[in-house]
């Protein structure tokens, strides 16, 4: 076990500065990071949350081109826009800056001088590809072609987001500028490479094992299933060589003579925002940032999704070491994907519950957005978020569970006592001993929870304080029992007000602004967290004031707009994301593309893989293995027996250590997704395609 730190540095990921935030970024890196900060900070820790606006790399560019803007005008527009709604979300940052500041320019800039006095990157010229036309070099995202793996004509130069392939531009099949359209060429440039092979076998013990330098550093046992498997299979494969400069105008200069007209890559530049943000707290707080960054009595957790587990866990603790001096993250908790009404998240296609939106649409609801996240976060798999069943949740849970109890309490409390908890006298029942001990049980399980960044089952754990209360209120209707038993119902409803503190003091890191309404009406100042047992929280005299409602439930009106809003942007996003016609090629060039129909004789999923299938066909002349992207949108019982269009002549290609055949054409829209394409009337395998 590692010891007990002096400090906790907390930090969620750094949110891309050229669009909204949404739910799944909120569920994914944000919600669950503050849950924990609020509840380290309610057992009197110290600890610092620090996030910021990740303002530099090719995407922001790329949408400034788009707009006709600036990319400053861009960051600064976003910036300000997912600012409040962090803040209106409740989400409770010490420090939320941004990497286009001078002070991140410095930082960034004396730690890659660090490295590279060090001798930790070494220069590589090779040949990238060049925009003619634009008279540039084109970084990753300003390519654009098809992937090798799945044929997805719209592949960037660094992943397939179709197929979810890494990739390098030379790897794409006819490349193609984002800029002008055209073809590029290839020409040199020099960069700055870090050699992630010269660190693999520490960082092989600090994944696997939670060791360093020979030392504990962490229990490997603490951390995520899928983050090691995914940390393991990058190294196992072998760790590459990562280009940390780029040929850009917008981002962090390259402070090295000659170095004119090249940049930080995005992804040494941005995780440094972590250390720059932290030092611009401490200059505002008085406190020492190189405490929390350079002292093994800190503990550094990273709050982030799964597709930025890589870079949290291997490049960025490869330039920490590689420094020298700076700590190593204790945990990084990454969290899944969360789906939205049966489909993937798609900001592209404004397939998206955007923050802003929901908290203008449903003010003064920031809890019952951060419950249905909490109930439904993406933990250890992906989860999905539909408008039902937030409906369901607040009303079925937070309105009916938490809301009644204490309205009731209250209600009753001010009926027969004028809002002044009685006396307690005679002795205890059952039931009362029972809802006190889960009370108890429950109150520990949240914190213990919580600790081990089990965020869904801490909330059931607070929301049982209620269950119970409402039990005990149900059973003994002490409305009743004050006629016969005025002792007893004295008693009862005075566990059952402590019940409602309970329960509030408990759903503070969840729902702070429910809390807040509970302990300012019941006119409390809440105790550390580990204070909570030692007394309960309301005495004998205490008084309290009026309750408001706390939670109004959601109609069926108001989620059928919802949705509706939601189909609306998918019909709109199809209108819109038509593929312009491509070039104009001539009659020979089309007569030697043999295309032709094909029966589909057997199907399976290909091992390891979400989206493909390994198909068997007959193309009339012979039989063929085909691999298809198509495994997210058909079954291999869908397809067997289909006759559908397919291009015979293509060159064989090997993917996932399949030699794939030719290809299965596909129709493809926003809205249906991928679809097979077959002749309106009855045609035989190998007939073709005029």
């Amino acid at each position: 076990m590692t010891k007990e730190p002096k400090r906790y540095l907390v930090t969620s990921a750094l949110p891309y500065a050229n669009g909204p935030l949404h739910i799944g970024h909120i569920g994914g890196a944000y919600l669950n990071a503050d849950i924990y900060v609020r509840y380290l900070r309610s057992k009197g820790k110290d600890v610092v949350f620090i996030c910021g606006s990740d303002e530099h790399g090719a995407a922001i560019t790329l949408r400034a081109k788009k707009e006709g803007k600036s990319p400053r005008e861009i960051v600064d527009y976003y910036h300000s826009l997912m600012h409040k709604a962090f803040v209106d979300l409740g989400i409770s940052f010490d420090e939320y800056h941004r990497t286009s500041s001078d002070e991140h320019r410095v930082m960034s800039q004396d730690i890659f001088l660090e490295l590279e006095k060090k001798g930790q990157f070494e220069v590589e010229t090779s040949q990238q590809y060049y925009d003619e036309e634009a008279h540039q070099f084109l970084a990753d995202r300003y390519i654009i072609g098809t992937c090798p793996k799945c044929a997805n004509d719209k592949a960037y130069g660094d992943q397939c987001e179709k197929c979810g392939s890494s990739l390098s531009p030379l790897e794409l099949i006819d490349p193609r500028s984002t800029l002008s359209g055209s073809k590029p060429i290839l020409k040199e440039t020099s960069h700055w490479f870090l050699p992630m092979a010269h660190h693999e076998s520490w960082i092989r013990e600090y994944i696997k094992d939670g060791q360093l330098d020979g030392h504990v550093h962490h229990d490997s046992k603490e951390w995520k299933a899928h983050v090691v498997g995914q940390c393991m299979s990058w190294i196992d494969g072998g760790l590459q060589s990562r280009a940390m400069t780029r040929d850009l105008d917008w981002g962090v200069p390259v402070p090295l003579p000659g170095a004119e007209g090249k940049v930080l890559y995005v992804w040494l530049d941005a995780p440094i925002g972590y250390i720059t943000n932290t030092k611009v707290w401490a200059e505002k707080n008085g406190k020492n940032w190189e405490d929390y960054w350079k002292s093994d009595d800190t503990r550094l957790i990273h709050f982030i999704g799964k597709d930025n587990i890589v870079f949290h866990c291997i490049i960025f603790p490869i330039i920490l070491k590689a420094h020298g001096q700076f700590i190593l993250p204790h945990n990084v908790p990454a969290n899944e994907f969360m789906n939205l009404e049966g489909d993937k998240i798609s900001t592209s296609r404004n397939w998206a519950v955007w923050l802003h939106e929901y908290l203008q649409e449903f003010e003064g609801r920031q809890d019952e957005m951060r419950y249905v996240l909490c109930s439904i976060m993406p933990e250890q798999k992906d989860s999905e978020f539909t408008w039902s069943d937030f409906k369901d949740r607040i009303n079925n849970e937070l309105a009916d569970i938490v809301g009644n109890f204490a309205n009731r309490v209250f209600v009753l409390m001010h009926k027969f006592y004028n809002g002044v908890l009685p006396a307690i006298t005679g002795e205890a029942t059952e039931a009362e001993r029972q809802a006190s001990a889960e009370a108890r049980r429950a109150y520990h399980a949240v914190g213990e929870k919580i600790e081990h960044y089990r965020f869904r089952e801490a909330l059931a754990e607070a929301m049982n304080i209620a269950r119970a209360g409402n039990k005990l209120l149900t059973e003994t209707e002490p409305w009743k029992l004050i006629k016969t038993d005025p002792d007893a119902a004295a008693r009862i409803l005075h566990s059952c007000a402590n019940l409602v503190a309970d329960t509030a003091f408990c759903l503070q890191p969840f729902l702070p602004f429910t809390a807040e309404k509970i302990r300012a009406a019941l006119h409390l100042t809440w105790p550390a967290w580990d204070e909570l047992e030692k007394q309960a929280l309301l005495q004998t005299g205490h008084t309290i004031g009026q309750l408001p409602i706390l939670f109004t439930k959601i109609t069926d009106e108001e989620v059928a707009l919802q949705v509706k809003k939601l189909e609306d942007a998918k019909l709109l996003a199809a209108s819109q994301n038509k593929a312009a016609i491509k070039d104009p090629i001539d009659f020979e060039t089309f007569q030697k593309m043999d295309i032709r129909l094909v029966k589909i004789l057997e199907a399976e999923a290909v091992p390891k893989t979400k989206k493909l299938l390994k198909l068997k066909v007959d193309t009339g002349v012979d039989q063929r293995t085909v691999v298809s992207g198509i495994a997210e949108h058909y079954t291999p019982e869908d397809v067997i027996g289909k006759t559908v269009l397919f291009l015979a002549n293509l060159a064989p290609r090997d993917i996932k250590g399949i030699k794939s055949e030719g290809m299965i054409l596909m129709a493809e829209n926003a809205v249906q997704g991928l679809s097979l394409v077959s002749a309106v009337k009855p045609m035989d395998a190998g007939d073709g395609v005029k």
